[in-house]
């Protein structure tokens, strides 16, 4: 199982059109940057938590997914914690350090906003084939067929360059030169995967010039892409709660607008 190339499993979730889902996530995350609070993040968590199992996935398949989400979150936690702005009654005082109720609070906001716009991107991307996500982007949403096939075709290099990366570690270990110095080996198998990557990104863009992918004709598509009511609803629904979650913060007087 790779944190970066999808394995779609069959569920709820992964049968939504992707851009349904990709709206749901932008809109998510466009709302909760224009605030740092508890209660607005708070709501967002708390709904994807009770639609995480319908995402179809494992909870050792979720936990590799989201653990750079995690671990990112709680770094930024720990350090609002220790280093954020000072309000209310002092909790610790550690020499320059000062945890106070007020940077607390503000760390567990920043927890808990790091989760609810991190984990449904991870979500929608490990429920979604590329390939439909390329339809419904040029089909529905109307976007340069260009930008879009060129860029499905750079995730589908993506499970290519990590058999590269695979194959190079093997490469060396048989050769005997892959047992000392991790950060030279990591610096060394790195820059020959560059290389790589450039050549074949390369080739790839030569020869979709050649076959008409870059022309300015429109283009016919072999699977359609359409609109269900459910996917409809799925956007709705996902605005409802960013308004709910909003309209409360606001009521409570917690929504604390960053501009």
């Amino acid at each position: 199982m790779s944190l970066v190339v999808p394995e779609i499993r069959r569920s709820w979730i992964a049968t939504v059109n992707p851009l349904a889902k990709l709206v749901v996530s932008l809109l998510v995350a466009v709302t909760l940057v224009l605030s740092i609070d508890v209660v607005s993040a708070g709501i967002v968590v708390a709904v994807m938590v009770v639609l995480l199992p319908f995402a179809g996935l494992s909870a050792r398949q979720l936990a590799v997914r989201t653990s750079p989400i995690v671990v990112s979150a709680v770094l930024a936690c720990i350090a609002t914690a220790l280093y954020g702005v000072d309000e209310g009654a002092t909790l610790l005082a550690l020499g320059p350090v000062t945890v106070t109720v007020g940077s607390v609070g503000l760390a567990v906001a920043i927890l808990l906003r790091v989760l609810a716009v991190g984990v449904p991107a991870v979500v929608l991307f490990a429920t979604t084939d590329p390939t439909d996500l390329a339809d419904s982007l040029a089909q529905l949403a109307k976007l340069p067929a260009r930008f879009v096939l060129g860029a499905l075709a750079a995730l589908r290099l993506v499970g290519l360059l990590l058999e590269d990366w695979e194959a190079l570690g093997l490469a060396r270990r048989a050769r005997g030169v892959a047992d000392r110095g991790r950060v030279r080996r990591f610096l060394v198998q790195a820059g020959t995967l560059l290389v790589f990557a450039v050549r074949r990104g390369g080739k790839l863009a030569t020869a979709m010039e050649a076959r008409g992918f870059g022309g300015d004709a429109p283009r016919s598509w072999a699977r359609r892409s359409v609109l269900r009511p459910r996917d409809v609803a799925v956007m709705v629904v996902g605005a409802l709660v960013v308004a709910a979650a909003v309209t409360t913060a606001v009521v409570v007087g917690s929504w604390r607008p960053v501009l």
